[in-house]
């Protein structure tokens, strides 16, 4: 048996299925896959880094099509909305105007005792949502139950309080926690016991970043591989989050002078990430 070591020291078994399974969600068909795979053997060894492989089976997708590298990356893409997770609070008040919600971040709330930052207020129907978003730059980061615990004090603080928000007068009725990150499993028991709704990059099942992202085309400009890092960052500085921006509208790209040719490349990833 392989072993792999993760950025953090801790040495794992190599799982073929887990890395297979990233290749299938890139969009890559199986002879593509077993065309990366095939290269990723040639320099497995024991004790190989994981992020040595992220590497190789990222360069070898981007080889084959852009988009299949942005979707492989969208972890890191994620993390590249720090360092201090502004634009990812950014990118979750859009995640929730996807779903229908009234959303807006960066909000001041005066509590029964203290004041309280709340990093998204949303509004649908008859709920007024108050969202806790924890970004965590590291690879394996895990959120602990200590979390949502300071996070229920905070939310108990609120709850019985009315605040106006998009034109109407309500006591909050939810709290969230969204984090790139994944969960403990003592803060999912805790979340469920009192009521907070938990997104993480793995958890719920069926409601977690990964499958919201693939469902609504939700991917960070930070997923673009024809843009280099500073590019990424200037269209983040001009509120350009999702690459469905650039879709809707193509002129965030005139303040780069692109000529066309890297115009139509860029595009070409876009459509295929959007569409």
């Amino acid at each position: 048996m392989l072993y792999v070591k993760k950025l953090s020291g801790e040495i794992i078994p190599y799982d073929e299925s887990s890395l297979r399974g990233s290749l299938q969600k890139s969009g890559a068909n199986d002879e593509q896959i077993e065309t990366v795979m095939e290269e990723i053997n040639k320099i497995l060894y024991d004790g190989i880094l994981t992020g040595l492989l992220y590497e190789k089976a990222f360069e070898l997708l981007r080889n084959l099509r852009h988009s299949y590298a942005a979707r492989y990356s969208l972890k890191k893409a994620l993390r590249d909305l720090g360092p201090e997770g502004y634009y990812f609070e950014k990118w979750v008040t859009k995640l929730f105007q996807t779903q229908g919600f009234h959303a807006v971040s960066g909000q001041t709330l005066q509590g029964e005792a203290v004041k309280h930052e709340i990093d998204v207020v949303a509004s649908k129907d008859d709920r007024l949502v108050l969202c806790e978003c924890k970004f965590r730059n590291d690879v394996d980061a895990k959120i602990s139950v200590t979390t949502p615990m300071y996070f229920l004090s905070r939310f108990n603080d609120l709850k019985n309080l009315e605040f106006e928000y998009f034109g109407k007068v309500m006591k909050p009725t939810d709290g969230y926690m969204v984090t790139n990150a994944y969960m403990t499993s003592d803060s999912i028991a805790f979340a469920e016991k009192y009521g907070i709704q938990l997104i993480s990059w793995d958890y719920p099942e069926k409601l977690n970043i990964k499958q919201l992202v693939d469902d609504y085309k939700f991917y960070p400009v930070t997923c673009l591989t024809n843009l280099t890092e500073d590019e990424r960052n200037i269209l983040l500085e001009k509120n350009c989050i999702l690459i469905k921006d650039i879709f809707s509208n193509p002129l965030l790209l005139d303040h780069f002078k692109f000529d066309e040719e890297r115009k139509k490349v860029i595009f070409e990833e876009v459509n295929d990430l959007v569409i």
